[in-house]
């Protein structure tokens, strides 16, 4: 049954709690991104998503089983998306470019990402929180495996240089990531909104090339968006 059939199906009442409970995830994952977990005030959230207080706490019991439940909204969205590019039954340089595209486009829509990741990681520096614990063992590793995997494949094929899968991915994140948890200093020293519309799709541009250019052992011409290319070989 196609989705938007079966949400036309649900009782009413079923779909208003779906509604706010979306509406709730969003408000605090703006808070916990801007003012972190001690920070955040489930007041403020709650008039941010429409809803009283003892509404917020019938959906979540406290501040932070919110949090984790922001956190694992997040993280399973960004991993869904990356895990289709890395699944299509195309070459490895085709599935790595779509990660890094299909990733890129999920942080340029998802402002508060970087934030609260940011936030989050820098928390857990010395020992990972028991989110990040249950994020990466439930969600990140079976995702770095796929793109270790299609690193390695693409060695082997020849497709791409042969690099270190294990050192190649926390580089490629970092290309990616970077750009937007840096926004803030890059308008003051650039004199520019790196995020503007048209800054994120140079930007794309940017980061595509750079990869092609580093990676493939056959870059092509330039920058290419493998969305128009869905289930082509290179």
């Amino acid at each position: 049954m196609p989705k938007s059939l079966k949400k036309s199906v649900l009782p009413k009442q079923q779909r208003n709690a779906e509604a706010t409970r979306k509406a709730i995830l969003n408000a605090a994952l703006i808070e916990f991104a801007s003012e972190g977990v001690e920070g955040a005030r489930t007041d403020r959230i709650a008039k941010a998503a429409g809803v009283n207080k003892a509404l917020l706490y019938y959906y979540f019991k406290d501040k932070t089983s919110l949090y984790g439940a922001a956190l694992d909204n997040v993280f399973e969205t960004l991993f869904q998306t990356v895990t289709a590019a890395l699944d299509r039954p195309v070459s490895p340089r085709e599935r790595l470019l779509g990660y890094v595209e299909a990733h890129f486009d999920f942080i340029a829509a998802t402002p508060v990402y970087p934030r609260l990741v940011m936030r989050e990681m820098m928390g857990s520096s010395h020992k990972p929180s028991a989110h990040l614990v249950r994020i990466f063992q439930r969600m990140a590793v079976p995702v770095y495996t796929k793109l270790m995997s299609t690193i390695a494949e693409g060695v082997e094929q020849g497709e791409l240089r042969p690099v270190s899968p294990q050192q190649t991915v926390p580089t490629l994140i970092g290309v990616i990531v970077f750009y937007f948890a840096s926004s803030a200093a890059q308008k003051l020293i650039a004199g520019f909104d790196p995020l503007s519309p048209e800054a994120i799709a140079m930007r794309r541009q940017s980061v595509i090339d750079f990869i092609r250019h580093g990676l493939l052992t056959d870059p092509g011409e330039g920058p290419r968006d493998t969305k128009n290319t869905q289930g082509k070989q290179a």
